[in-house]
């Protein structure tokens, strides 16, 4: 019987991206298969949730062949992610204006990374106070049990690690090993040993103009060749958030949600706060926030159904250049070190809201100002470094809570919600790193203004 439930499960998805397939061949826009795919999988899910429950054996048979397109597109977009970043941040050092201005656009882009990092934890420690979260009031579960297990053996290796030491792990040591992802800090290695290329093909431009426009042409052709891979992923978007929000729904545990509803519910505050900071930002600089919201939606849907900034990095580019009007040099180093620094959700509001509810439970006063003091500062400079990719917020959450003396393991107490806040955190992040690119453009006057305020029916950021 539950093989023919089975069959019945993986017919209606495939029934379903048949659909979509349908919507493509008759021209409906990228936009709309991407809303589609994301009402279709939520739909899906609901129904399989209620037909089965969370836990049923049909699900866990059934979980792993929707994987086949929903992971099996994260995979694909992950792929792209380290050759994209290198060849991103390499690619923006060819662009002259990039060149003539790199440190004044490059210190405009980290300084509203970690700045909105910083008020991300503010904003995190508020909405725990506010909603007076105390980890002490979670009861532990075998599944918390073992997810704070895992998290403490973890953290091994970083406690007894000091700030110095972190910062040296940042550096590309192997430069061909960060290019594998080994390291949780790969990818900010990978954006180090680019930018050093980088240099040297300034140096060279000054020294043998003829060897740096042979190596600009290369340069250029391959970008050109990573983007073709790039726009071919794309294609597969509406399909895989199809896949990924119906295996998300179908396996959530609605129970737990429902007794942990005021951490997710503060959670959202915060996160929903913290974005609208970001088009206060928007609005500061003279841009439109609600033109942001209509181009960005595509990108901050994928991240938030995805739960993977790095899997995001293609779409956060595109916006960026296709629909707000960002440079193409600006638009990568944005993208690229939002990747991992100054992630607002994962790095800046999850692991402040941690420390808060945690301190209690060792006899540390939450509201002591140098407890909170120190709390934003070490959340900013964590945030270097943190991966953007599944398990970025617990490493984040590992750094900021041995630096503070408290207890790694109980940061395992969310397991049970983790999925749900995640999407939230990563759509965040995506938004954190647009706002970035879009700003540093808009305040450097390299922004066409005529692209961000053009119709958003002429600028499909579709691979077709």
């Amino acid at each position: 019987m539950d093989t023919v439930l089975l069959l019945v499960n993986i017919f209606a998805l495939l029934l379903l991206i048949g659909i979509l397939y349908t919507m493509h061949r008759k021209k409906v826009s990228f936009s709309k298969r991407v809303f589609a795919g994301l009402g279709l999988g939520i739909l899906f899910g609901f129904i399989l949730n209620v037909a089965y429950g969370a836990d049923s054996e049909v699900l866990a048979q059934t979980v792993p062949w929707f994987n086949i397109v929903g992971t099996g597109y994260v995979k694909l977009l992950q792929m792209i992610v380290i050759p994209l970043v290198f060849i991103s941040i390499l690619g923006a050092f060819t662009k002259v204006t990039i060149g003539k201005n790199f440190g004044k656009m490059a210190g405009m882009i980290l300084g509203i990374l970690v700045g909105t990092t910083a008020i991300a934890a503010i904003i995190g420690i508020s909405a725990t106070l506010l909603f007076n979260l105390d980890a002490s009031e979670i009861v532990q579960g075998e599944a918390e049990i073992e997810r704070g297990a895992s998290i403490e053996e973890r953290s091994a290796g970083i406690e007894d690690r000091t700030l110095p030491d972190q910062i040296l792990d940042l550096l590309p040591a192997n430069p061909f090993l960060d290019f594998t992802g080994a390291r949780p800090t790969s990818t900010i290695g990978v954006v180090i040993f680019a930018a050093f290329l980088g240099f040297s093909y300034l140096a060279l431009t000054r020294r043998d103009e003829k060897n740096a426009e042979l190596v600009k042409k290369g340069i250029d052709a391959i970008y050109s060749l990573v983007m073709g891979v790039v726009r071919i992923v794309l294609r597969l978007t509406p399909y895989g958030i199809l896949a990924i929000i119906a295996r998300t729904v179908a396996t959530s545990d609605f129970g737990a949600i429902y007794s942990l509803g005021k951490f997710v519910l503060a959670s959202y505050v915060a996160l929903l706060v913290m974005f609208v900071i970001h088009l206060a930002i928007v609005s500061i600089s003279g841009l439109n926030p609600i033109t942001y919201v209509k181009k960005t939606a595509e990108a901050l849907l994928f991240a938030f159904s995805s739960r993977s900034s790095a899997g995001a990095l293609p779409l956060n580019i595109k916006t960026q250049t296709d629909r707000l009007g960002v440079p193409d040099g600006i638009a990568n180093f944005a993208g690229s070190f939002g990747l991992s620094i100054g992630q607002n959700g994962c790095a800046g509001v999850y692991p402040a809201m941690l420390a808060v509810m945690i301190a209690p439970t060792v006899g540390q006063n939450p509201l002591e100002p140098t407890f909170l003091i120190t709390l934003i500062v070490i959340v900013a400079i964590s945030s270097f470094g943190v991966a953007g990719v599944g398990g970025g917020a617990t490493f984040a959450a590992i750094l900021v809570l041995s630096a503070l003396n408290l207890p790694v393991a109980l940061a395992g107490l969310l397991i049970s919600v983790e999925p749900l806040i995640d999407m939230g955190r990563t759509a965040l992040n995506v938004s954190g790193s647009m706002t970035a690119g879009v700003t540093t453009a808009r305040m450097s006057g390299e922004l066409d203004k005529d692209v961000y305020n053009g119709s958003i029916e002429h600028q499909s950021i579709d691979a077709t």
